[in-house]
């Protein structure tokens, strides 16, 4: 029987959630989920100068919405710092650790004469590698790892292949510093070995500590997790991702409107490939993720994409589901929520306002017209078509909607014959009727708003565009 997959996601707590991190996020839950594994959270706050309760809340806010649940409780990586210590001791009594006595000042000598040697990146030698016990001072000391320092480490990565590194290009790692705190290359490992994470997926940037970490593994004699990097995200010009792209951080992106299932769709998408395997559900991506389908080179953020995944998203959405992310939507921008009426209008309305909007900002301007109350004020080019002609069949109209038929074939039948009785097509006559219901001239059709709506409001609405 295999063992069942166990990812996990690592972030930093020092800053807003990067769109990169909930890519890396993203890819762990759909390998783990989709294999009906286990997707865990840990939050390195080790950087206690740096880490804050609020970087750790806006990363939990930001998974939640982008729809990752995790398995059992989040892990705090500080809070784990005396096992890591233990293990760094435990290293000490199996042989393949030993104590350092060197101090800052003569490692930083050793490099400097390295240096003015020609040595670009001097690897220090501590004379107290192996050292007679015997010889040790009293004073504080640092437990540093034995590296190999023959032959090479191999990193079998299932996105860059194997990647080989010399040993004798990596220095003995400190793992305990002399005040007794763990390195950050031993608390990863030790803490992926202690949550049972079989799947190591992250970014590429990480890659160098791969050699490093696996020594870890090796020393305490545990099981070397399946290591994957991936590319980092790059803007549409090819360079690193920064703020002159735009949004970096991924509450950014759901005040900006955009749903998350397209977020997810489009995150999968970049710089992860199946056929042609385009618009998807997160159900769909589980059942066919792989680590063989991330691609080696930095994927490039296209907006244009994300807008045309996320229309299809909100278009295949349910309306209760729209309405509910929409009003969370208007939260995370700082916008006043719905009203009761505008929310039951706007649910209604949802069949004939959601296709083709990429954006919630966008649906919300086609739903303006259910969006405001009496008196409806024109934007200018809605108001162009309220001339006295068109005002003077509004006013004639309105009779004729008491008793019609409240269906769109009965509106359509009856407003077409209005407008040949006035010797105009309906385009002419739909301008002012658009102008009246909504105050704008871009809108859902007439006939959907007066159905949304209901008859009392369109004859209101009519009767003081008419005046």
């Amino acid at each position: 029987m295999s063992t069942p997959v166990v990812t996990r996601f690592a972030p930093s707590p020092t800053g807003y959630l990067h769109i990169g991190g909930a890519r890396t996020a993203l890819f762990n839950w759909l390998y783990a989920r989709g294999r009906r594994g286990r997707f865990l959270l840990r939050i390195e706050d080790t950087d206690r100068e740096r880490s804050t309760p609020e970087a750790t809340a806006a990363i939990l806010q930001g998974l939640t919405w982008l729809g990752l649940d995790w398995d059992g409780d989040v892990v705090s990586q500080f809070e784990q710092k005396d096992r890591h210590a233990e293990v760094a001791r435990e290293m000490l009594a199996r042989g393949t650790a030993y104590k350092c006595f060197s101090t800052p000042e003569e490692i930083a000598a050793f490099k400097e004469a390295e240096k003015a040697r020609g040595v670009s990146y001097p690897v220090f030698v501590s004379p107290w590698r192996d050292a007679d016990p015997a010889s040790f001072p009293d004073a504080p000391y640092a437990i540093r790892m034995k590296a190999p320092r023959d032959g090479e480490t191999v990193i079998r990565d299932q996105v860059q292949g194997d990647v080989v590194i010399r040993n004798d290009t990596l220095d003995d790692m400190i793992v305990l510093r002399s005040d007794a705190t763990p390195t950050y290359m031993l608390a990863v490992v030790v803490d992926d070995h202690d949550m049972g994470v079989t799947h190591v997926i992250r970014g590429d940037d990480h890659l160098v500590n791969a050699a490093r970490q696996q020594m870890v593994y090796d020393a305490m004699g545990w099981a070397v997790p399946v290591w994957s990097h991936i590319p980092l995200i790059h803007g549409p010009d090819g360079k690193k991702l920064s703020k002159r792209h735009g949004a970096t951080g991924l509450e950014e992106y759901q005040a900006m409107g955009y749903p998350a299932s397209g977020m997810r769709n489009y995150l999968t998408r970049l710089g992860w490939a199946n056929g042609d395997m385009e618009i998807f559900t997160s159900q769909e991506a589980m059942e066919v993720f792989d680590l063989k389908g991330i691609g080696k080179a930095p994927a490039r953020l296209d907006f244009k994409k994300l807008e045309n995944t996320c229309g299809h998203h909100i278009a295949m959405e349910e309306d209760a589901a729209l309405l509910h992310e929409i009003e969370a939507y208007l939260a995370a921008a700082g916008k006043p929520a719905l009203t009761q009426t505008q929310s039951e209008l706007l649910h209604k309305a949802m069949y004939c306002v959601k296709d083709r909007a990429k954006t919630f900002p966008e649906l919300i301007e086609k739903a303006h017209f259910v969006m405001v109350s009496r008196p409806i004020v024109p934007d200018e080019k809605a108001a162009a078509s309220l001339d006295a002609v068109s005002r003077g069949i509004l006013n004639s109209l309105t009779p004729q909607l008491q008793n019609a038929s409240w269906t769109k074939e009965a509106l359509e039948t009856m407003l077409n014959a209005v407008a040949a009785e006035n010797g105009i097509g309906f385009g002419k006559l739909a301008a002012p009727l658009r102008a009246a219901l909504a105050g704008r001239a871009a809108t859902p059709s007439v006939f959907d708003m007066m159905l949304v709506i209901g008859r009392d409001e369109t004859i209101a609405r009519l009767s003081d565009a008419a005046v």
